[in-house]
């Protein structure tokens, strides 16, 4: 009487599961229950006004120092970044964007120039070099260093 009980069971059990899947896969070929949310269009690029105040500041920057770092204070890639240059014992302008009201307007900018928006963006004799990686490697491959010979 058992196995009977649990044969109905397990059948009118698949049914249901049929029934609910035929379901949800019916409303699948109708029109997504979310218009809101558009996923076929790319993130619409902030306009950067590079004849700002900050794009101004971060040329200036730039161009008087030969050596300048963008950075943000708790951002371990950019300790990366300044410790070569400690140990090298060369002055580096070092400008800290969470200490800014203006930093996020300035690393707008230097996304802009550079393609990313991550920091730190690091600049030699008024090029872009790269970041806290670039220059941990070029540190260690010796490159870094020519520039200050």
């Amino acid at each position: 009487m058992s196995s009977a009980i649990c044969k109905s069971f397990r059948s009118n059990r698949y049914k249901s599961i049929n029934r609910l899947h035929f379901r949800a896969s019916s409303t699948a070929s109708k029109k997504f229950p979310f218009p809101f949310l558009d996923f076929s269009s790319k993130p619409k690029k902030a306009v950067v006004n590079m004849d700002s105040a900050e794009a101004q500041f971060v040329r200036d920057t730039i161009a008087k120092n030969k050596v300048a770092i963008f950075s943000k204070t708790y951002c371990p890639y950019c300790t990366m970044a300044k410790e070569p240059f400690r140990k090298l014992k060369v002055n580096a302008m070092i400008v800290e964007l969470d200490g800014r009201k203006d930093g996020n307007e300035i690393q707008s900018v230097l996304g802009e120039m550079t393609g990313a928006r991550t920091v730190p963006r690091v600049f030699i004799n008024g090029k872009f070099v790269g970041g806290g990686t670039d220059i941990k490697r070029m540190y260690e491959l010796g490159t870094l260093q020519k520039f200050f010979e």
